[in-house]
């Protein structure tokens, strides 16, 4: 059954014991040894900071409220909770792959080719499609609590935010018939929409395997 965003809080609000639904947490890859790129097309100094007592990749292929998003938070403030476990011995990677990639594209995107519409995703105070991305920031009349879970908190929080750029390419495509714009001006100005931090990966699958092969645990977000 599907579930609001404002639920996803209010879950966490009363202290549930959250965990995945259905999706359990693999055994991690040992690390291997170091893996040098032949060029320079795509960037994987990321794996450089995945170097916390604990790791663990959320996947998130779909949007489902943020789910993924969501888990990546509460996880290292559960660890925290329950042992006292300090953020820099936490390494959180969020990988947003296929129909979630709009997530990683900023306000100013969502609006002009109106996603919140398209992804069927109201403002909870005007109950109107929204017209912002709702997971880049949290809204400035955000409880203190709540302010946090959002992607660029995540990101200025060390968290590390992967997209798959195979999806991407849709936003390219949107860009490019919005705009009237081919092959690498509509690529560039596509990049203009993302949100700075987010690291494109040659892919999804690209970028959950080699977190773990970083020695990340898995989560598939559902």
């Amino acid at each position: 059954m599907p579930f609001s965003r404002r639920d996803f809080l209010s879950t966490l609000g009363v202290g549930a014991a959250v965990s995945a639904t259905g999706a359990p947490l693999h055994a991690a890859v040992t690390p291997p040894e170091h893996l040098v790129p032949l060029n320079a097309d795509w960037d994987v100094s990321w794996t450089d900071r995945v170097n916390g007592k604990f790791r663990a990749v959320f996947d998130s292929p779909e949007i489902h409220d943020g789910s993924a998003m969501y888990r990546a938070i509460f996880w290292r403030d559960q660890y925290k909770e329950v042992y006292g476990t300090p953020p820099e011995e936490m390494s959180a990677v969020l990988v947003i792959r296929h129909a979630a990639i709009a997530m990683v594209m900023n306000d100013a995107f969502w609006a002009q080719h109106q996603l919140g519409k398209a992804e069927k995703i109201k403002d909870p105070t005007t109950k109107k499609w929204t017209t912002v991305n709702p997971f880049r920031a949290a809204a400035a009349d955000t409880p203190p609590q709540w302010a946090k879970y959002s992607l660029e908190a995540f990101l200025k929080s060390g968290g590390i935010v992967l997209g798959c750029n195979l999806a991407f390419g849709q936003m390219v495509g949107m860009v490019g018939e919005k705009e009237k714009l081919k092959g690498e001006a509509a690529r560039a100005r596509a990049l203009e929409f993302l949100i700075p931090g987010v690291i494109l990966q040659p892919s999804g699958v690209f970028a959950a395997m080699r977190a773990q092969q970083a020695g990340c645990h898995y989560m598939l977000a559902s």
